[in-house]
């Protein structure tokens, strides 16, 4: 399969809600391109439709109108189970909550997607140990979730989201109930998975520490895109104008 420069398309998404009697336009005609190796933040203020984008990419959501694409797949064209399969192998999510299954161990919540995808026992373990290794979780392998701290549930929750190989990881305010040094060391480390592994990360946000590492910004206000800034990052000299 040939690289794709463009990971994700949007063309002209609108998406509405039912709220009683009244329709709460979630999303307005949104048109948007996210490249492969991106690090792209959507930030706004809360009801500004960037979760709902992010479901709508993440194959969570349908739109009501126009047309959402993943590497050149169309999402309404797949059917329930090829849609299932995509999130699978080419999405990685990681939620503010970290929707861990707390009855599972770090190793078995990282391990979980590889079983699904059948892969082989002895590929998974080194896969899932490299991995927690590779996100600061060495010699916590065995714990559940609630014998750790939420920074290092984060870490679990990233694990699990890269450890398939995704083309882009979808993060939903990854930072949003963790302290300021956690905060740092969570972004840090989807920071080096960005840049040595090419994952492509787009994140929901309004968290400045986010903002302040993305390549680039996409400000939503009620559902369209009031501003999308591609910003040089020290050590990287070309701005895009």
């Amino acid at each position: 399969m040939h690289a794709h420069t463009h990971i994700v398309r949007l063309e002209n998404v609108s998406k509405t809600y039912q709220q009683g009697k009244l329709q709460v336009r979630a999303v307005d005609n949104l048109s948007l391109e996210i490249d492969t190796g991106d690090f792209c933040a959507l930030c706004g203020p809360s009801g500004s439709g960037k979760t709902t984008v992010l479901n709508m990419i993440g194959g969570l959501d349908l739109p009501s109108n126009g047309r959402v694409y993943l590497e050149e797949r169309d999402l309404a064209s797949l059917n329930r189970s090829q849609l299932a399969a995509l999130r699978r192998d080419r999405i990685g999510f990681v939620f503010q909550a970290y929707n861990l299954i707390p009855v599972m161990t770090a190793f078995e919540n990282a391990e979980f997607v590889l079983r699904l995808q059948g892969i082989p026992a002895d590929e998974c373990r080194q896969r899932v140990l490299a991995t927690l290794e590779e996100v600061g979780l060495h010699g916590l392998e065995r714990r559940r979730p609630d014998e750790m701290s939420g920074g290092q549930q984060q870490r679990v929750a990233i694990a699990r989201a890269i450890v398939t190989r995704p083309a882009v990881v979808l993060a939903d305010e990854p930072t949003a109930n963790v302290d300021s040094l956690t905060a740092d060391a969570l972004l840090d480390l989807m920071q080096k998975l960005n840049e040595e592994n090419g994952i492509t990360f787009l994140f929901s946000t309004h968290d400045q520490r986010v903002m302040d590492r993305a390549k680039r910004i996409i400000h939503l206000r009620d559902g369209r895109i009031e501003q999308d800034e591609v910003r040089a990052l020290p050590g990287a000299r070309t701005a895009k104008s």
